[in-house]
């Protein structure tokens, strides 16, 4: 009997040495919701590769401890397709199904607007890479964004066509079926005018109706004689505009927001779109090291250099992983407690968030120039 005992007791030991010497380990999931298809799939392309990178680096780093526990990321990426019905459905399944952690997106407002109230709802943080759209953080207390707001945005590109181009008379074409775009189209308006500018003509039109033909509108665009061409759209339907426009002999400057960052805009617009400029996040050439080592480990990785969607989708990932470190907590309230008070500095700037859970940000123009991208200014708020 005390034979078996003693063999017992010294099983017992030998599985309690193993326990101890075995670290515990854990795995949670984190959402992201990008348009992987449609009509604006660069962006979520761009977008998934930046939070990729980052979620890869965080869990090759450590992770982070967690009650004790060192906790990876699984990283769960969506697509929302560009429509907002699409997206709230996918907040709903990373959510409820997959029960993330948070949720990195969207890349448009119009879906970010559908997916916010669901996470906050829930208590779950979600930290847009791109939504520039004052309201999506007006949602609630757990919605964040990495990106200025169409209010700089659209101001910014005003200052600069009034004060630096020296140009007195606008025209603005916009697609009046998406949050972002009606927004820019309204703030570089009122910036502009409040300049002392003049907007001569103020057109819209519906990207939903799946039309390529804006003839109609650039027709009554081109009567006013504008002097410059303000195209607040994604970079499809802006290619396509100036195309037109150049064909109808409608050849002023034109530009744009963050919208037009995307390869196939030159590819869709070709000789049409050389010269315009349009304001952005990120410049792939920042000389600083920070930038240009990201610049090489993305182009290593992916094969093309970062566009500012993938260097915003790596920040909001990169400052929301290190919110969740900082916190060791997969409480929703406390990551997003901790992401409130964060001083994360991402390859877009430092982050400092205000009251409304905004990023206090600087913009900088990027100019067309022999079809490709070429930085210009940086402007601060």
């Amino acid at each position: 009997m005390r034979r078996l005992f003693a063999i017992i007791l010294v099983c017992a030991l030998i599985a309690g040495v193993g326990v101890g010497c075995k670290a515990k380990t854990g795995v949670v999931n984190l959402g992201g919701i990008f348009c992987m298809t449609g009509g604006s799939a660069t962006f979520g392309t761009s977008s998934k590769n930046g939070a990729t990178m980052a979620v890869e680096e965080f869990n090759t780093a450590g992770g982070a401890m967690v009650g004790g526990v060192k906790t990876t990321i699984n990283y769960i990426n969506e697509d929302d397709a560009g429509s907002p019905e699409v997206g709230a459905s996918a907040a709903q399944k990373l959510i409820n199904q997959d029960k993330v952690i948070g949720i990195i997106g969207a890349v448009m407002s119009k879906v970010s607007l559908a997916v916010a109230p669901i996470a906050q709802a829930a208590g779950v943080p979600e930290i847009s890479p791109t939504s520039t759209n004052a309201t999506v953080t007006l949602v609630g207390d757990y919605i964040f964004r990495a990106c200025f707001i169409d209010p700089f945005q659209g101001t910014v590109m005003a200052n600069y066509v009034y004060n630096t181009l020296k140009l007195k008379t606008a025209a603005v074409l916009y697609d009046n079926g998406n949050d972002y775009n009606k927004g820019l189209a309204e703030f570089f308006k009122a910036g502009f005018e409040k300049n002392g500018g003049k907007v001569v003509a103020y057109e819209a039109f519906t990207d939903e109706d799946k039309t390529v033909d804006y003839k109609a509108q650039l027709t009554k665009i081109k009567a006013t004689n504008p002097e410059f061409l303000y195209l607040p759209n994604y970079y499809g339907s802006a290619a396509l505009i100036l195309k037109q426009a150049r064909e109808m002999g409608l050849n002023v400057p034109a530009g744009g927001g963050d919208g037009w960052d995307s390869p196939d805009l030159v590819k869709i617009g070709g000789a049409a779109v050389e010269g315009g400029v349009f304001s952005n996040h990120f410049s792939k050439d920042d000389k600083s090291p920070k930038v240009q080592d990201f610049v090489a480990k993305y182009t290593t990785k992916y094969g093309e250099a970062p566009d500012a969607l993938a260097a915003l989708a790596y920040d909001a990932a990169g400052l929301f992983l290190d919110a969740f470190k900082t916190a060791g907590s997969i409480k929703g309230s406390d990551i997003r407690d901790a992401m409130k008070k964060t001083t994360f500095v991402g390859i877009s700037g430092a982050y400092k968030f205000d009251e409304n859970r905004d990023p206090i940000k600087s913009a900088v123009i990027i100019k067309i120039v022999n079809g490709q991208q070429t930085y210009v200014a940086t402007v601060n708020p």
